[in-house]
């Protein structure tokens, strides 16, 4: 049986060093390479051979990681997390990246994480916080305060972090040495609040407390608010309502006052996850467009608010309400650009936590049409 394996392996190799590998030939070529096992197949040169076809010609397949693990093919770390790119949740994506890790050379790995692709990378970290593994801190922890990274990766690596003890020790370091940006300092805070280790989830209230709800009372976690139902209808009425103020800056479908961003088609431009994060924590992802100035005149006086034009000799600022103060440049003394969002925190405090449910489905409906 091995020999008529061996004769049919060695007549499909042969036709297949010179040209692609045929669909229908290559379920054969993997099957009888199974059967021989890797001792034999590691031990002659034909079936080597025939064995870098079928790889090259599984490459970015579960079947591509099954391969490499059965074979113990060493460098073959590039394809291997193109697998965990294309399949960062799933059993095949993790495999690879553990044969990736310990194989003990993360060139490729560290190379993908710094590439100029942010969405692969994104995918790439959170499959290695599938793996769990111990590398994780080493690789991910400096990722996490560099603000020249893509907000989406670095807040995907808090997430991943926060999974391992090791990692979620090192936010906490972070956290405690204030070098956690504000952009990501929301989802450090609903990650660690959740974690399982009774120290670190303790230390976690302390430095990185989450954000009260009405009465000031502690807010549901975060997938727990995420998996409420809420009412549209309902939520448009909290929008509206004077002690929410909402609609005191943003404009729904020509109603409310021009000052924020417009959110006629927000539930187009963001996740239902996003929209609660800009309502918990407005200064996590500023608008380009939107940040917030103070401007100081000579006189003493101060304006805070959104430069909407600037002119050689003038600068005018809109403050909320949407009035415009122009101001002459030769009038101005400092002005400096905040970190924190013109939006006020803490308007999840005005309404109930199911009144804030529905102001979340409210904004998800809002689509383009």
């Amino acid at each position: 049986m091995k020999l008529r394996i061996l004769f049919c392996l060695f007549a499909l190799a042969a036709t297949a060093i010179a040209q692609p590998i045929d669909p229908e030939k290559l379920n054969t070529m993997i099957e009888a390479l199974t059967r021989l096992g890797p001792e034999a197949v590691n031990a002659n040169p034909k079936l080597k051979e025939a064995l870098g076809k079928v790889l090259a010609a599984t490459r970015g397949t579960p079947q591509f990681v099954q391969l490499v693990q059965q074979f113990q093919v060493a460098d073959q770390n590039a394809g291997l997390i193109e697998v965990a790119v294309k399949n960062p949740a799933d059993e095949s994506g993790v495999t690879a990246l553990r044969l990736v890790l310990a194989s003990n050379n993360s060139a490729a790995l560290t190379a993908a994480l710094s590439g100029q692709n942010p969405t692969n990378a994104t995918k790439l970290v959170e499959a290695l916080g599938n793996t769990g593994a111990k590398q994780l801190p080493a690789l991910l922890l400096p990722l996490v305060p560099d603000t020249k990274r893509d907000a989406g990766l670095r807040k995907q690596a808090v997430r991943a972090l926060a999974r391992t003890q090791d990692g979620a020790s090192g936010l906490l370091q972070l956290a405690r040495e204030d070098k956690l940006p504000a952009d990501v300092k929301f989802t450090a805070t609903t990650e660690l609040n959740a974690v399982r280790w009774p120290d670190l989830k303790a230390e976690a209230a302390k430095l990185l407390p989450p954000p009260p709800g009405q009465g000031d009372k502690a807010l549901p976690p975060v997938a727990e608010l995420l998996a409420m139902k809420g009412d549209p209808k309902r939520g448009a009425e909290v929008f509206s309502r004077e002690t929410v103020g909402c609609a005191k800056c943003h404009v729904v479908n020509g109603q409310g006052l021009d000052f924020g961003p417009a959110l006629s088609e927000i539930g187009t431009k963001l996740g239902k996850d996003a929209i609660l994060e800009s309502i918990l924590d407005p200064s996590a992802g500023i608008s380009f467009g939107f940040e917030a100035w103070s401007v100081e005149t000579k006189a003493g006086e101060e304006v805070f608010g959104l430069i909407v034009s600037e002119t050689g000799e003038e600068l005018s600022v809109k403050t909320v309400g949407g009035a415009v103060t122009k101001l002459k440049k030769a009038d101005v003394a400092r002005r400096q650009q905040s970190k924190i969002s013109i939006m006020p925190t803490g308007l999840q405090q005005t309404m109930t936590t199911q009144e804030l449910a529905d102001l979340l489905e409210y904004l998800t409906t809002l689509k383009k049409k």
